[in-house]
C-alpha cells in the first residue's frame, strides 16, 4: 500500500509544469512597473528638460523651493533670476520646476 502511495507521488511529481512559468508572475509585475511607473516618468523627465533648456530671458519661472521670478541672465548652468524690484538671485538651472506661460490674467482682477 505505501509503495502505490510513492508511485502515485513520483507520478504526479512529473507531470509538474516547466520552471519558467514559475517566473512569469514576475516578468509580469517588471512589465507592468516599466509601462505605468517607470516609462511615463522617464518621459515627463525628458520633457522637462527639454523646457529648461528652451529657457531664455525674459520668462517667468517658478523655482523647487516655490519661488516666482522673471529670468534675467541664463547660463549652461545657471539662471539669474528677478524675484522683485533690485533682488537678485542666481538659482543652479536644473531647480526650476516650471516656466509661467505669459499672458493670463493676475488673480487679483
Amino acid at each position: 500500500m505505501t509503495f502505490d502511495l510513492l508511485a502515485a507521488a513520483g507520478a504526479g511529481a512529473a507531470a509538474a509544469p516547466p520552471a519558467w512559468i514559475s517566473f512569469l508572475p514576475i516578468i509580469g509585475m517588471i512589465a507592468i512597473f516599466w509601462f505605468l511607473i517607470i516609462r511615463p516618468q522617464m518621459n515627463r523627465q525628458k520633457e522637462h528638460q527639454a523646457k529648461v533648456a528652451g529657457m531664455k530671458k525674459g520668462d517667468q519661472v517658478i523655482t523647487a523651493g516655490g519661488l516666482v521670478g522673471k529670468v534675467i541672465k541664463v547660463d549652461d548652468v545657471y539662471v539669474e533670476l528677478e524675484l522683485g524690484t533690485n533682488v537678485r538671485v542666481k538659482a543652479i538651472k536644473a531647480t526650476i520646476g516650471d516656466i509661467i506661460p505669459p499672458g493670463g490674467s493676475p488673480a487679483n482682477d
